[in-house]
């Protein structure tokens, strides 16, 4: 396959000891059993497919070079990572497409998953779609439309919140929804991203918001 990809600044995995024909015919079984699931987890992060493609190669090369026997689960060995290059390219501002995030946003809400791994792409997907509002728009833009379109916020809570009137608080989302649509972006700090991510999963699965608005809004 080809070893183009994304450049990242994630921790490298430990390399494996060269590895027997069997051994990587069912390394390659496990990645393409999951690529359709990796693609599309890359897809729903950048909104790009040329992107999302270089970053599931990406992640055949790391499978390739992983301890793959310390692995005790594959699929989210590969979940993890697919998302992780995603959200890297996204940070970075080399990310220059389209993403519905309005939709994903509307997506996430308290619901069980028994599964490990799809508690993992939900998780990785909430950390995508956050990376790229924090990407592509200013402070009071990112917690009007956070709370709007993740939490149904009404304008003039919004608007008490941040300290302006209800019309302007409508301005103020739909001016995030324009802005997240233009594809400029500028690099998202990474623990910013994480305390982002943190407060938000937690007002989605427990519906206290007040350490989301903290962080969306400190001065408020």
């Amino acid at each position: 396959m080809p070893a183009t990809g994304p450049q990242t600044t994630t921790t490298e995995p430990a390399l494996a000891r060269p590895a027997g024909e069997d051994d990587m015919d069912a390394a390659l079984d496990t990645f393409l059993a999951e690529r359709t699931r990796l693609f599309r987890i890359a897809y729903r992060i950048l909104g790009d497919v040329t992107g999302a493609e270089d970053v599931v190669q990406e992640v055949w090369l790391r499978w390739q070079l992983t301890q793959r026997a310390e692995v005790d689960n594959p699929t989210a060995f590969l979940v993890t990572a697919t998302a992780r290059l995603a959200i890297n390219v996204v940070r970075s501002a080399r990310h220059r497409h389209e993403v519905p995030v309005e939709l994903q946003l509307a997506d996430f809400g308290d619901r069980a998953a028994p599964d490990p791994v799809l508690s993992v792409e939900r998780s990785v997907a909430v950390e995508g779609a956050l990376a790229l509002l924090m990407a592509r728009l200013t402070p009071d833009r990112l917690a009007a439309y956070v709370l709007r379109k993740g939490f149904g916020y009404a304008y003039a809570e919004l608007a008490s919140l941040l300290r302006i009137s209800a019309p302007n608080a409508r301005v103020v989302v739909h001016r995030a929804q324009a802005r997240l649509e233009s594809g400029r972006e500028r690099p998202v700090p990474v623990e910013s991203h994480r305390r982002l991510a943190a407060a938000f999963r937690t007002a989605a699965h427990t519906g206290d918001l007040d350490d989301l608005v903290k962080v969306l809004a400190p001065a408020a």
